[in-house]
């Protein structure tokens, strides 16, 4: 897709800045690298997030996520979709075990057409295994907070501990049931939804 050489500009800072300060850059800062004002600067930020060329949180100054990878090579300003997500943590597909966020990026090509707000987990433990999910697997991950019943979550228990796990409602509490006909389900009075499973990789 084509954007103005401007944008181009503001998309290859923010990129730079970011992966120099494992942080997005403010709009500030941006105008003082572009040698615009800060409301020119926000005009074309909405107008790269209306296409889906960034990701921004409200309220939050240091916000900014480009969605794409650039393509320099291309006349225009071309950016092409990125095909990376981040790898963000490890989760046990059997005992609870916390999620831990780092830096590391994977490449995912073409599972991730048509999604949106997507990471990986790394998985441990094999009590999702008969639903061909096993220890080693990568899980593709639709970060949401709400799942339907029979849905693959990653879910956040009241302990802290995060599990992957079907996830169903029962009555009043939850149940997190393993694909492993050898374990027992976790049943708790809340919990939190923090992605629904929407693909599998796996290393040979």
């Amino acid at each position: 897709m084509n954007i103005t050489p401007k944008q181009l500009n503001i998309l290859k800072f923010i990129q730079n800045f970011t992966e120099t300060n494992h942080f997005s850059p403010t709009l500030q800062e941006i105008a003082d690298e572009i040698g615009v004002s800060k409301i020119t600067i926000l005009d074309h930020l909405r107008a790269l997030e209306r296409r889906g060329i960034i990701r921004r949180q409200r309220y939050l100054s240091r916000s900014i996520e480009v969605t794409v990878s650039l393509d320099e090579s291309e006349p225009g300003g071309v950016v092409r979709p990125r095909t990376s997500l981040p790898l963000v943590g490890r989760i046990t597909a059997g005992s609870p075990l916390e999620a831990v966020e780092n830096q590391e990026m994977m490449d995912v090509g073409e599972m991730l057409v048509g999604r949106k707000d997507c990471f990986l987990l790394e998985v441990r433990g094999n009590s999702m295994i008969e639903d061909h999910i096993k220890d080693g697997d990568y899980v593709v991950c639709e970060r949401r907070e709400r799942a339907s019943d029979g849905e693959t979550v990653v879910a956040l228990l009241p302990n802290g501990e995060t599990t992957l796990k079907r996830f169903y409602r029962q009555g009043n509490k939850f149940r997190l049931q393993p694909a492993n006909s050898t374990m027992q389900p976790i049943v708790v009075d809340e919990v939190r939804i923090q992605g629904v499973v929407t693909g599998v990789m796996r290393k040979y």
